[in-house]
């Protein structure tokens, strides 16, 4: 009887409540009152506005479900993955059965997470929400976009006769222009790059609508390890999106026992001079099968299964090892930065370690610059880090504070810990050279570092505007995409030797008189 109940009071709902809650009620509203007054007097009236929310309650009309029944992001009022998976699966059967044409894009906000941590969720919806509407702008009417994530939106092109992959990239390209329109956030502007990867139906692997969705992940995962803002579309040499969480663990764990996980270098320039004043020693998983895997992908996977020590030994080697060769070289590299998280700092052996190892290579600590977060700082650090901190800088590691600006250290933490250079997080550096406002913040982070006598360097410097800004700023060093990216040991001889050529005509970049 219970069950008989039920079903019934689910066609009921089904039946009733898109017509409760349709605009065509919406139109007869006024005249069933009036027909009501009329017909019955003030007692039916009173009767049919008490009723019709209660049956409208009934019938679930005041669920949180958007047109059709879809349950909406109460963000940014998209649909959900699970609406987004039911559209896809029947423009994915029109398309197969009319001989039509579509694709589905995956895009991806980057750096989200860093910056709901630094500004909050409140301004992480709103960034959503702008990037949702500006998404949302550059589409037709009948496409469907849907939030399936914190920072990840999904989009379903609606069925048409012709759609080429130069259409599919020039639209992505849209999408991803839409969403680097600057933000206005609590007096600051917040710029946002996002990485995009799609599929076309007519390339999609496999025959079913899951099969489409699997491949623009795939296709995003391969832009997202191509560094901030790419754009990828599927191929069938793409591997497969990622299975589980602890396969992914257990294949990180022998990758970095079998040496697949290596250090590879990113070059940091003097501004003063322009000639490389070190290199950046970055975790990077080279698969034999699946090619370049991101950091974003198995650096978690290595935390969650506890290595993150172990993989500061191996980057650590790696660094020591390259300093030996571009010696033996007679190439002129002053340091190499090697980052050190919170766990690795909890270790009480480690300072011995790297004195150890710096014997081993009968390298002074000078050539080793030990780079800790901002947050490490902040997050009132236990005895044992803040002890390895000043033991490694007494044995004369420069320290770098890194991501500075996204942590809020104290100047006299600054101090505490011997700091001797903060590098500039990306977040400030980006666009500096078009926007006022983001030059008044690095001018003002430049005077502070000035005053307390220590150097600095940029991050994620990527365009000409924004090096030569920073250079007739003060900055002490660069470092970005726009000098070069990260590389294996092997590549960073001929990149230097080229380098050096091309500053034998390069202009002179005077700093600004105060």
């Amino acid at each position: 009887m219970t069950k008989t109940g039920s079903g019934y009071l689910a066609r009921l709902r089904q039946t009733l409540a898109p017509a409760l809650s349709g605009p065509a009620m919406l139109a007869f509203l006024p005249a069933l009152t009036l027909a009501t007054f009329w017909l019955g007097g003030e007692t039916a009236l009173l009767a049919v506005a008490l009723g019709l929310p209660v049956l409208f309650a009934v019938v679930g009309g005041f669920s949180k479900r958007g047109r059709g029944g879809v349950p909406r992001d109460s963000v940014t009022g998209m649909m959900l993955r699970d609406g987004f998976e039911q559209e896809t699966a029947r423009v994915h059967a029109e398309c197969r059965d009319g001989g039509l044409r579509s694709a589905v894009f995956i895009l991806e906000l980057d750096d989200y997470r860093e910056l709901t941590d630094r500004h909050g969720q409140e301004a992480g919806d709103r960034i959503m929400q702008h990037s949702g509407a500006q998404i949302v702008s550059v589409l037709r009417q009948n496409d469907t976009i849907a939030r399936i994530g914190d920072s990840r939106f999904a989009v379903c092109l609606a069925p048409t006769l012709q759609l080429d992959l130069e259409l599919c990239i020039q639209l992505a390209g849209r999408m991803q222009a839409a969403t680097e329109e600057p933000v206005a956030l609590d007096g600051t502007t917040i710029y946002m790059t996002s990485s995009i990867g799609f599929c076309q139906h007519s390339r999609a692997p496999g025959t079913t609508s899951a099969e489409w969705h699997s491949a623009a992940v795939a296709a995003l995962s391969e832009a997202q390890g191509n560094g901030p803002g790419g754009i990828r579309a599927y191929s069938t040499d793409m591997p497969e999106h990622a299975g589980g969480r602890s396969n992914l663990r257990e294949e990180a764990a022998a990758a970095l026992e079998s040496g697949q996980i290596q250090a590879w270098f990113q070059p940091q320039i003097c501004t003063d001079t322009g000639r490389v004043s070190g290199f950046e020693a970055l975790a990077r998983w080279l698969h034999p099968v699946q090619g370049l895997i991101p950091p974003s992908t198995f650096l978690p996977a290595l935390e969650e299964a506890g290595l993150m020590d172990r993989l500061s030994q191996v980057m650590l080697y790696n660094a020591l090892v390259a300093i030996r060769a571009w010696d033996d070289a007679g190439v002129k590299v002053p340091c190499v930065g090697v980052n050190f998280a919170t766990q690795e700092l909890r270790n009480p052996g480690l300072a011995g370690r790297i004195k150890w190892e710096l014997e081993r290579f009968d390298l002074p600590a000078s050539r080793l610059c030990v780079e800790i977060l901002e947050t490490v700082m902040s997050d009132q650090p236990d005895d044992v880090v803040t002890r390895n901190i000043l033991a490694l800088s007494e044995l004369g590691c420069p320290i770098d504070l890194d991501d500075f600006g996204t942590g809020h250290a104290s100047i006299s933490a600054v101090h505490r810990f011997n700091i001797s250079r903060i590098k500039i997080d990306r977040s400030f550096v980006m666009k500096a050279d078009q926007d006022p406002e983001q030059q008044k913040l690095i001018s003002a982070i430049l005077t502070m570092a000035e005053r307390l006598e220590l150097d600095t360097l940029a991050e994620g410097v990527e365009t000409a505007g924004e090096h030569a800004l920073l250079a007739q700023l003060g900055c002490g060093h660069v470092q970005g995409f726009g000098i070069g990216r990260p590389m294996p040991f092997d590549q960073t001889l001929d990149w230097i030797t080229a380098h050096e050529a091309k500053l034998q005509d390069a202009p002179v970049i005077g700093r600004r008189t105060p």
